[in-house]
């Protein structure tokens, strides 16, 4: 229905399927390849799956096309956020799932726990913003007690202050989410003190019982 290919998926971690399911999204011309790197870094328990973006771009992926950065065009957000949960409801039925998107990925994992909040158990949002203006419900409650990690760069001259503003006041406060927020003195790129809020963001937000 989409065009879309069929997903490529990296995994690491646990190969039981019941376990939780940590959904890793990479930024906009990378791969999985790259994301899944985080795995061995994270906690252990559950399963991660990196998908590769469905949009070719730059020699590598794209997760929607966009209007400039971190701006997504609506449209094309819908088309691949159905692709997305066509893979994802085939692939992890109904145990818990947490996204944890980087930059472009941060978009998507924003979109994605934005259009349908009761169905994660959490999104990290990565040196990204979620996405305003783009057919997504950003409205106040939104996010009602959904855990969401904001974690951005002061020095960022990637994603545009004003969205990365607009974000941190967003999900902080009239989202409603479960909020944690970390910031990193660096730029756009996942140091140590980001890798390890992460983690124990990840240890204390996945159901690890399944």
């Amino acid at each position: 229905m989409t065009g879309f290919a069929e997903p490529v998926v990296a995994t690491h971690g646990s190969t039981d399927p019941a376990s939780p399911l940590v959904v890793l999204l990479h930024g906009r011309g990378s791969h999985e390849g790259d994301i899944i790197g985080l795995a061995p870094h994270l906690p252990e328990g559950p399963a991660y799956a990196a998908v590769r973006a469905p949009i070719g771009e730059g020699g590598g992926y794209a997760w929607f096309a966009n209007r400039g950065i971190g701006r997504p065009v609506a449209e094309s957000l819908r088309a691949t956020m159905d692709w997305f949960r066509a893979w994802l409801d085939a692939t992890a039925g109904d145990r818990p799932v947490v996204l944890v998107g980087f930059s472009g990925g941060a978009a998507f994992a924003g979109g994605l726990v934005l259009d349908d909040p009761a169905r994660y158990a959490g999104a990290a949002v990565l040196f990204g913003t979620v996405p305003f203006d783009a057919g997504v419900p950003v409205t106040d409650g939104r996010l009602l007690d959904v855990p969401v990690l904001v974690i951005q760069g002061d020095a960022d001259a990637v994603i545009p202050r004003d969205l990365l503003d607009r974000t941190w006041a967003y999900v902080t406060g009239p989202s409603g989410a479960a909020a944690t927020t970390h910031r990193s003195p660096g730029g756009h790129g996942i140091d140590q003190g980001s890798l390890d809020t992460l983690s124990t963001w990840l240890a204390t937000t996945v159901p690890m019982s399944g």
